[in-house]
């Protein structure tokens, strides 16, 4: 492909607006132009990127024995009704109404459709297993779409449904989906880890999430350097600390503490570390007021506070709910002396925690010297309920974790039989009986693949693509390709060669200085360049430059095609 016959506009500088790297990259090579908030037209570079991403998923799925469908975009309020997700979805759902008034989607996800499909075409487990899947355009109305591609209203996305017979069965897909999940993100070149996750929105039971590692990714991944144990940090199990020394209880003090409402205030003025103050917070949960007990250098994990009785919606307590119960501010709340019917929840490491500082439940005052078995009355129940913290013990007891950023770019579910149920997707066993299918539940964010590649790979010149989706795999720069035949007669035969073996190849022909040449070509990622100009051609040596390491070396002009055939394949190996 020669860049003068090619769409390819490059910018010196991205808008103000894109805030990542990837953002900022994939409008300054052309990659995508925005339409509007969050939709994003794909521009020949980008969408050779894209649709390479797309391949490869493609192939690994018909090698996992998936079969591939296409849905509609647009989907019938009467079917997500079925199901309870129409008013439950929220408000990313982007409903609209035809001519006819009545209410449609556009697909925010297909867990309805598929199992309509099911539904009627799947009568007897003769019919069971079987995996469909599509790569199809999805919508959510994001109330802030950011980050480009990566947080955009309108992408493209893989999802894929499988159905069984029983729940062994499903296992069994639900590995092989795995498996193939990991052969993809190696194809693509990509570093990545698989982590346990929670199965939020979707439901179901068992839940794996595939991330590509970025610091700026917006997940925390907690893993052990030791074993094979990885988690998002929502789902992590917090090891309490185990052989705690045992203290001399000290004696309870009440110290005032002027304007130190949060945990690093109170440690400056007492002089302790955070890791010794009782951060206490306060909740509503079903009408009932509840403390929550931390250690100070602790956050609360949501996520898993929902999962205990009664715990499932619940906001923080408003300052004046706080003042009618204890009879203090938010900022000085502690656990000692309070109402006996106040619901108390700890946290594991809380609970080992002797001669703490906590609120004394009394404006700009705290108490030191507080040990649980001493001063605290209240019935206290102890459960899981923080972030995962560097150097907590790993739940598989084979070393310490550590916590690493990650861009979620895949989610595998076990849905059990919660969409069959409600949508009466069934089949007759091999005695005749009605039972619901067992499915599974395969996603993978196509067009936020690719930002992620970009975040994981770029430098201060550019985008640096992994070889196997890379737009080209090679780049021409022609020094003087107007003004001198020998360039443009070598170069034009040698792209036609490179072509016939099957080389992607962009000469850049368009007699530009070799530092504009060099700074586009880096900029948009190619992995190769070889530079052409007429001194090489008389010395029988070009260069070749490696844009990753950026390390240049000599290739000779008269076996120039074996010995650039044998480096781009030897890349992509």
């Amino acid at each position: 492909m020669r860049l003068t016959q090619f769409f390819l506009n490059t910018l010196r500088e991205a808008p103000t607006e894109a805030e990542l790297s990837s953002h900022r990259l994939m409008l300054r090579a052309g990659l995508i132009k925005k339409l509007g908030g969050g939709l994003y037209s794909w521009l020949p570079l980008g969408f050779r990127v894209l649709r390479k991403v797309e391949n490869i998923v493609r192939e690994e799925m018909d090698r996992a024995g998936g079969l591939e469908v296409l849905m509609p975009a647009i989907q019938p309020a009467e079917l997500w009704a079925e199901s309870g997700r129409w008013e439950m979805f929220g408000e990313q759902m982007l409903k609209i109404k035809d001519r006819h008034d009545r209410e449609f989607c556009f697909g925010p996800t297909h867990e309805e459709v598929i199992t309509d499909i099911a539904r009627q075409d799947i009568k007897s487990y003769r019919q069971l297993p079987i995996n469909l899947y599509q790569i199809q355009t999805k919508f959510r109305d994001e109330i802030r779409p950011r980050f480009g591609v990566m947080r955009a209203r309108e992408f493209l996305m893989k999802d894929a449904y499988s159905f069984h017979t029983d729940f062994s069965d499903l296992e069994r897909e639900y590995q092989n989906m795995f498996d193939t999940y990991c052969r993809i993100f190696e194809r693509l070149g990509l570093k990545y880890r698989s982590v346990a996750a929670d199965t939020g929105a979707i439901g179901g039971t068992g839940s794996h999430e595939f991330h590509v590692l970025a610091e700026s990714g917006e997940d925390a991944i907690a893993y052990c350097p030791d074993s094979d144990y990885a988690a998002n940090i929502e789902l992590a199990e917090a090891i309490a600390p185990k052989n705690i020394q045992l203290q001399q209880m000290e004696s309870v003090k009440k110290i005032a503490t002027p304007n130190a409402a949060k945990c690093d205030d109170v440690a400056k003025q007492l002089s302790i570390p955070t890791s010794n103050i009782l951060k206490t917070l306060a909740l509503i949960a079903n009408d009932q007021f509840v403390l929550i007990l931390l250690r100070g250098d602790h956050q609360l994990n949501e996520i898993k506070l929902t999962k205990l009785e009664g715990m499932k919606q619940f906001r923080f307590a408003t300052d004046e709910e706080v003042q009618n119960h204890l009879g203090c501010s938010i900022g000085f709340i502690g656990p000692m002396n309070i109402d006996s019917n106040i619901r108390i929840i700890s946290d594991r490491s809380a609970q080992l925690m002797s001669n703490f500082a906590c609120g004394a439940n009394e404006r700009d005052h705290h108490l030191t010297g507080i040990n649980f078995d001493r001063d605290i009355k209240n019935e206290i129940e102890i459960a899981d309920i923080r972030n995962v913290v560097s150097g907590d013990l790993s739940p598989d007891g084979k070393g310490t974790l550590e916590i690493c950023r990650g861009i979620e770019v895949g989610h595998i579910f076990q849905l059990r039989t919660k969409y069959s149920k409600l949508l009466k997707c069934q089949y007759l066993d091999k005695d005749g009986k009605s039972k619901p299918t067992e499915m599974g539940c395969y996603g993978i964010g196509v067009s936020r693949i690719i930002a992620a590649a970009i975040e994981q790979g770029h430098d201060d010149k550019g985008i640096i693509w992994p070889q196997s989706i890379a737009p080209f795999s090679l780049a021409i720069a022609a020094i003087g390709y107007k003004k001198s035949e020998l360039v443009r007669n070598f170069c034009d035969n040698l792209e036609t060669n490179l072509m016939k073996a099957g080389v992607e190849v962009l000469l850049d022909d368009r007699g530009e200085r070799p530092g504009v040449m060099f700074a586009d070509l880096e900029l948009i990622g190619i992995p190769c360049r070889l530079t052409v100009g007429e001194r090489g051609i008389n010395d029988g040596k070009l260069e070749w430059t490696d844009r990753l390491t950026g390390e240049t070396s000599s290739i000779d002009s008269d076996r120039i095609l074996e010995e650039i055939i044998a480096k781009v394949r030897d890349k992509t190996n």
